[in-house]
């Protein structure tokens, strides 16, 4: 278990106790059987010792619940992209997996002059786009500072396809001029005036005033690094035509059902034992909805991962569960860690039901969320959302200086007699969007519809649909109430706050506001935002974001619901893929033990 981040309190450690032990005590009600067997045969295939104790070979094999929508980098905007994106593609900078530090990747080295403006880097020499048609006999070509500036220059371009706009946005000088004069599809006649190539391997980022989370932002999505080839010969079908510089290639993409990975042999790094990464010759993702489905592949080793568990199956078995005493740990490796996820769900504030805060606070308060983590999560989460949206991630953000809301009956029938619904009477019916995520998404609505009748007298409906539509729904506001989860992509609060930052006090039917998803707005909120991020000091920011989260929680414009806390099961013979509150995954240095002495045999990717 790695060292927890959070504020653990004695309940929570009995809970994770109680939980760990009931987990391994399910996984022994099974038994194993031949094809898992064969399984584990195939699995420690050709696995060749490296130094340091470590194996080259194997397929790394993993599940993700929903299906990718785009793996274009200016794109991506869910979780599960993310995760696959991250192991095609890289930054100038990445995260560390264990302390989520930005750390460098393709910046070889950087500099900040003392005005804090002006960020020279110094690409590192010698790395390779992976090999594809897109270049001249299909052979990848070195990486230099144009890419970057090209791929930067994306980033600041108005397209159906770019979602990132905002990590530039009053932070790159000239970015929102260039961003304004490409609207349309047009090509402006300049070029963005903070992009600077010093050489060939050297790039200068000129900002319009002094911003602390600068490398974080260039270690997401958005500012990964790709081919103009690639963009120029695949246009909108880079969103399954992957080139990067990362240390798996796609392979093969099996529409809704898998994606192959195979790794690059021409990666530019070595681990510390001076091994050529990756170490794995590939990653097969399976996309398997139900968690009980995914489960029970695990338990035959056709899964060497398995994230979150099946809650319905956990209630079933608690009491067989806690009838083994030792719960057999040496079968299976047990990683628990609070997360940096919140749980909620959004209404859209420009609804003309939603629109009304006093419905919005009815609805806050109307939900007993204790309720839903303790009797429908059977305790699967770190704590009942009661707070704001930022989760307790981070030592120095006491999110309990939050005010937000915990059930109250009668304030919630007078907020909405207060709108002019008493009782609920003449209150329209609305529908709930959400994905299902094995059925964990599904019950929790349906309790919530539960509530919500018992307490308001109001009725909604839920519709179960994919992920992807969800993206769809929240970037065109195209839904009165829909489920989410937010996950940071870097560690601090304000990947969180900055969904309800908005400049325009107006909001055009149709029109991508995107990250503001509940197309929110609070000159106040944008305020004190502001000022934390020209803060100087950490203190100085926390004191600014708070303040800010207070007053959009006054709002209510998001039901907060709980903050996650998640359990991943892995097979004994994956080594080296430590767990981290992000769910940020690099398997470039993950490797696979044997697991039989005697030789074995399988068919490598080819």
């Amino acid at each position: 278990m790695m060292l927890n981040p959070f504020y653990m309190r004695n309940t929570l450690i009995e809970k994770a106790k109680r939980l760990s032990k009931f987990i391994v005590g399910l996984l022994l009600l099974f038994t194993f059987y031949s094809c898992s067997s064969d399984n584990a045969e195939q699995q420690s295939n050709t696995l060749r010792e490296a130094a340091g104790g470590r194996f080259y070979g194997g397929i790394l094999r993993i599940n993700e619940t929903e299906y990718i929508k785009t793996l274009y980098p200016p794109s991506i905007v869910d979780v599960y992209s993310y995760r696959v994106a991250t192991h095609i593609y890289e930054g100038l900078f990445k995260f560390d997996q264990v302390t989520m530090e930005v750390i460098k990747s393709l910046a070889d080295t950087f500099y900040v002059d003392t005005t804090k403006t002006i960020y020279t880097f110094k690409i590192k020499p010698g790395v390779f786009f992976h090999d594809d048609p897109a270049f001249e006999g299909g052979k990848g070509r070195e990486l230099t500072a144009e890419d970057v500036k090209y791929c930067f220059t994306q980033v600041c371009t108005q397209s159906p396809d770019n979602q990132s706009f905002h990590l530039f946005d009053g932070i790159l000088k000239g970015a929102k001029a260039y961003y304004e004069a490409s609207a349309g599809g047009k090509k402006p006649n300049f070029e963005i005036e903070g992009i600077k190539i010093v050489d060939r391997y050297t790039i200068q980022l000129i900002l319009e005033r002094p911003y602390s989370l600068l490398l974080s932002n260039l270690a997401r999505s958005g500012c990964f690094i790709y081919p103009r080839e690639a963009h120029e010969k695949y246009g909108t079908e880079m969103k399954f035509k992957a080139v990067g510089t990362g240390p798996f290639v796609l392979k093969n993409i099996d529409d809704n059902n898998s994606i192959t990975l195979k790794r690059n042999p021409n990666y530019h790094r070595k681990d510390q034992f001076g091994n050529q990464l990756p170490l794995l010759d590939g990653v097969f993702i399976q996309f398997i909805r139900e968690k009980r489905t995914e489960f029970f592949e695990f338990k035959k080793g056709n899964l060497d991962m398995m994230y979150r568990l099946p809650t319905d199956y956990i209630i079933e078995i608690l009491e067989e569960a806690e009838t083994d005493p030792d719960g057999g740990i040496s079968k299976y490796t047990l990683q628990r860690e609070p997360e940096t996820q919140t749980q909620f769900y959004s209404m859209l504030n420009i609804h003309p039901v939603f629109k009304d805060i006093n419905v919005r606070k009815a609805f806050s308060y109307a939900i007993d969320r204790k309720e839903i983590l303790d009797r429908v999560l059977n305790g699967e989460g770190y704590e009942a959302g009661l707070y704001g949206i930022t989760p307790p991630s981070f030592r120095w953000y006491d999110i309990h200086k939050i005010k937000g809301y915990d059930f109250n009956k009668d304030s919630a029938l007078y907020y909405i007699a207060k709108a002019g619904y008493p009782m609920g009477k003449n209150f329209p019916k609305i529908t709930l969007d959400l994905n299902s995520e094995g059925d964990r998404h599904t019950l929790v609505a349906t309790e919530i519809q539960r509530q919500l009748k018992e307490v308001l007298n109001i009725d909604i409906d839920l519709n179960v649909i994919p992920h992807s539509e969800i993206t769809d729904k929240c970037i065109s506001g195209n839904y009165a109430l829909i489920r989410l989860s937010w996950v940071a992509d870097f560690p601090s609060p304000e990947n969180f706050l900055w969904m309800f930052y908005r400049k325009q006090p107006t909001f055009k039917p149709g029109e991508n506001t995107y990250p503001n998803i509940p197309r929110y707005y609070n000159p106040k909120f944008n305020e004190n935002y502001e000022k934390a991020l020209a803060a100087s000091s950490i203190e100085e920011q926390t004191k600014y974001f708070q303040a800010a989260e207070s007053i959009m929680m006054q709002d209510a414009p998001i039901l907060v619901l709980w903050y996650d806390e998640c359990y991943r099961l892995l097979q004994q013979h994956v080594e080296n893929l430590p767990n981290n509150p992000m769910q940020y995954r690099d398997f470039s240095e993950v490797f696979l033990k044997p697991k039989k002495t005697e030789p074995q045999e399988d068919k490598p990717l080819n």
